[in-house]
């Protein structure tokens, strides 16, 4: 049993500074795959890697007491829970206050930045959502890639599966998704 496992049993079971002890544990790791996230994130973006972290270890723990199975599940919940916080901002910025479809032109450069990205991550969250109720296990091989920026090879260990399989799962997942998003008929 992994110590993170061992830190998962103790928070669950309310032990006293278990939570802290929990994050020293993952945050380096946690910090990579927002990192990984936020450099994919269109120019001008506000929210940092270290707040990404945070904010999403406050959905993992900080309402109640969670419930992790094990470090997959950990890990795979805040994968989830980096995905909502990013989905949330792109709809944020969507909104007449924040701009809405307004573009930005900087006063040095009178370029044009496309609101394009924002709105491609939504058309993928949605695909996204549809997918997975009929393929839940391919959908959570894509939140653990798009989402969080892991290898095939961190993939198949998290999930305890074989990388041809995870290969699989994103090649399938792939096609299905940008047939979904283009609009094209099966």
């Amino acid at each position: 049993m992994s110590d993170v496992t061992v830190m998962l049993a103790a928070v669950e079971q309310g032990e006293p500074n278990a939570a802290e002890e929990l994050l020293k544990l993952v945050y380096d790791e946690l910090r990579k795959l927002a990192a990984f996230r936020m450099s994919q994130q269109p120019p001008g973006q506000t929210l940092q890697p270290t707040a990404l972290v945070h904010e999403a270890w406050l959905k993992l723990v900080g309402s109640a007491t969670p419930t992790f199975n094990d470090r997959a599940h950990f890990f795979s919940a805040a994968a989830e829970a980096m995905r909502h916080i990013l989905i949330d901002r792109a709809r944020r910025k969507q909104t007449r206050r924040h701009g809405g479809d307004l573009e930005r032109v900087p006063m040095g450069e009178f370029e044009v930045m496309s609101p394009l990205p924002d709105e491609q991550m939504l058309a993928v969250n949605e695909a996204l959502d549809r997918f997975s109720l009929q393929y839940p296990a391919q959908a959570q091989v894509v939140k653990l890639r798009y989402f969080t920026g892991m290898t095939n090879e961190e993939i198949a260990r998290l999930l305890k599966v074989s990388v041809s399989t995870v290969k699989n799962y994103w090649n399938f997942s792939r096609a299905w998704l940008f047939r979904e998003i283009d609009g094209e008929p099966d």
